[in-house]
């Protein structure tokens, strides 16, 4: 049977005091248990004319049934009904409905009247049916049932009865005390006892009054409400509305639920997703934006200070390259868990993005309080630490912006925190910058520096300066490095040193180091059709290096100019071969298999592994222009870079070379090529032609 029994909403949970003509009344608790009835007993409930059984609702099954009540179930027998495994179709919610029956029954003298539909072999019979609580020997509590009459309900209205049953919608009916006259089994599942009133119903009292306040002014209400539930608070969708009692006419109220807990802490979650930082679980940017915005407003009637800290960790980019990104997240994450130990209980900290963090922490003396704070938290972060195998120590540069001082408002003060960081990292790192005024104006001329850069690559004003490089012995030119230069419209000539790192913090280096290439590979076409120069080197920075779109961009200028690409010389610092070491490997390789040789510039300078030149396929080492210009007995250095690149089968070119003096070291070292201003500085493509038909070798 799929559904033994379907309770008719308009009659359900009504006590029915009027009973049939020939059925005394049920036995309530406590009937003695069958079988232990007596004899005299047992006799009295077999001759009632109207169906009569007992139904065991732990075990599912009929316990005993008078004959009448055999014929309602369409079983030869009281020894074949009591076989018969009722639980084995029935549905959820019909399970549910007699748990609740059971309840009921043990904890008070209840009986219901209801319309059931049974389905005794499969044939539904649609019954007016008393359900009152017996005992049986075990003491466990069981269901009296007392068919009152067989009802001839229309299909919809049986219908009707079926889905209110089974609808996980609450529904209940309230008169105008908040008593429930009716609940549907959901409804009944939900609370904690049949007798809960409406004014129980909602966790909070003063949410209730304003909800029923709604409904009786406006005749309806919808609103999500916290409610007491048998599992606790619960959120649920309530609507209501007015309407009148079938049974006695008067008004009352018809409350429709849904419970969207679920759906609460799925929003609660993402909420806490979209307000805080996925790694540390520190506040995020949205976050900031919306609470620190309040602990403003909270300072401003009391006249308190506070502090705004932007903390940025220094050379972070360096240590997650070369160690990886797992390392970086457990450097962040430990980071992120002293920042948190370090602030008072009233302050704030978030993490803005990448390495930078911010902190908010409000006083009665705003630039004590930072000075103080700033010098605990520089001591702090530069604890070491244990990366994996690796201890690595750590510094951060601060910006502090102070409020009321600098700004009453956030966004002003956060701008300015973040000016004064980039202070603080420019001045070296590992210290702290309070905002002032020249720091705006600088950012703002930084600001003009970019919008001017952006313009001079539109209209190609960036020109290519060539140093010669000379045999150290024969003194001949052998190849050029290209040098880059701004030719500005008012300015003049204007150094590298004055604009590549702003290109390179914003990301302008991709489309200038393009430019660059173009030109340099167009000379190189040129002289090498000429027999004038056969090399040119061209500088690659860390961002080209790693741009996904290097090698078609070389690939198009080499055959845009018909270069002969074995002539070109791509140079790269240290730093660019740390990290991922095969992705640096393949790049390399692709670099080496266009016919290009690959350069490593300002070599001994940066963080040396010397494992890396084993495994990468380079052509040639520079000795950076410090070692070259050390006095002739403190050049052990130099010596050992020389020797190594000729162990290892590279060619080794010296930069910087002023002196007649260490050109003759290096011939002394056998060091392959030099440059530098003792033969010529950089110098434009005429006068390098000019320079190179007019040089006689030594």
């Amino acid at each position: 049977m799929s559904n033994p029994f379907t309770s008719d909403p308009h009659a359900a949970a009504q006590t029915d005091a009027a009973q049939s003509a020939c059925v005394p009344a049920a036995g309530a608790l406590p009937v003695p248990a069958l079988p232990g009835l007596d004899s005299e007993r047992i006799a009295t409930l077999s001759r009632l004319c109207n169906p009569i059984w007992i139904f065991d609702i732990d075990a599912s099954r009929v316990h005993w049934a008078n004959e009448a009540a055999l014929g309602v179930w369409r079983s030869p027998s009281l020894a074949e009904l009591t076989t018969r495994d009722l639980g084995k179709d029935m549905s959820e919610s019909v399970a549910r409905r007699l748990r609740q029956y059971q309840l009921d029954f043990a904890s008070s003298d209840a009986r219901f009247s209801e319309l059931w539909t049974l389905y005794p072999r499969g044939i539904p019979r649609t019954m007016r049916v008393m359900f009152s609580g017996i005992r049986l020997d075990d003491g466990r509590v069981a269901m009296l049932c007392e068919a009152l009459g067989e009802q001839q309900a229309d299909p919809e209205t049986l219908r009707s009865a079926e889905a209110l049953l089974h609808t996980p919608v609450m529904i209940t009916l309230y008169d105008q005390r908040g008593v429930a006259l009716y609940r549907n089994p959901a409804a009944r599942h939900d609370v904690a006892s049949a007798s809960s009133m409406l004014q129980q119903h909602f966790a909070d009292a003063s949410e209730g009054a304003g909800f029923v306040n709604a409904l009786r002014s406006d005749g309806s209400a919808l609103q999500l409400c916290r409610v007491n539930s048998a599992a606790g608070e619960r959120w649920h969708r309530i609507s209501a509305r007015r309407c009148r009692d079938a049974v006695s006419g008067h008004e009352a109220w018809l409350f429709s639920e849904i419970d969207v807990s679920d759906l609460k802490r799925v929003e609660a979650h993402a909420n806490y997703l979209a307000m805080h930082d996925s790694l540390t679980g520190l506040p995020n940017r949205h976050f900031i934006e919306r609470t620190f915005r309040e602990r403003i407003d909270e300072l401003r009637p009391t006249g308190k200070q506070a502090t705004l800290i932007f903390i940025d960790l220094d050379n972070f980019k360096k240590i997650n390259d070369s160690l990886g990104h797992t390392a970086g997240d457990q450097l962040l994450l430990v980071m992120a868990g002293r920042l948190r130990e370090a602030v008072g209980g009233n302050d704030l900290v978030a993490r803005l993005g990448g390495d930078e963090f911010m902190m908010f922490a409000s006083s009665d003396d705003a630039a004590t309080t930072a000075h103080v704070l700033c010098q605990r938290l520089l001591k702090i972060i530069a604890q070491p630490l244990k990366l994996g195998h690796h201890e690595v120590t750590v510094t951060a540069s601060m910006g502090v912006a102070l409020y009321p001082r600098d700004s009453n408002d956030l966004g002003a003060l956060m701008r300015q925190a973040d000016l004064a960081m980039y202070s603080a990292k420019d001045a070296g790192g590992g210290t702290l910058a309070f905002y002032c005024e020249s720091m705006l104006a600088k950012a703002q001329s930084r600001l003009t520096l970019e919008i001017e850069l952006q313009r001079a690559l539109d209209r190609r004003e960036f020109v290519l300066h060539y140093q010669p490089r000379h045999d150290v012995i024969t003194d001949r030119v052998v190849g050029v490095e290209a040098l880059v230069r701004w030719n500005h419209p008012q300015r003049g000539l204007v150094a590298p040193v004055e604009f590549i790192p702003a290109c390179e913090e914003t990301g302008l280096i991709v489309p200038l180091g393009e430019q660059v290439l173009m030109q340099a590979v167009d000379c190189l076409a040129r002289w090498q059709r000429s027999g004038i120069v056969a090399t040119v080197a061209v500088n690659l920075s860390p961002r080209q290096f790693s741009n996904s779109a290097l090698i078609a961009s070389l690939r198009r200028a080499i055959d845009t100019s018909g270069c002969d690409p074995t002539g070109l010389e791509l140079e790269i610092t240290e730093s660019v071969l740390l990290g991922n070491d095969a992705a640096t490997l393949k790049l390399v390789h692709d670099l080496r298999a266009l016919g290009c040789g690959v350069t490593v510039d300002d070599f001994g300078t940066g963080y040396s592994n010397l494992a890396y030149l084993q495994r990468i396929p380079l052509t040639c080492l520079k000795v950076d222009r410090s070692f070259v210009a050390q006095a002739a007995p403190t050049r052990p250095l130099a010596e050992v870079i020389i020797a190594l690149g000729h162990m290892l089968g590279l060619r080794v070119v010296a930069e910087g070379v002023e002196t007649e003096e260490q050109l003759q070291w290096l011939r002394t070292t056998s060091c392959d090529e030099f440059q530098g201003f003792l033969r010529a500085p950089a110098l434009t493509a005429a006068e390098l032609e000019r320079y190179i038909t007019g040089h006689a070798p030594a």
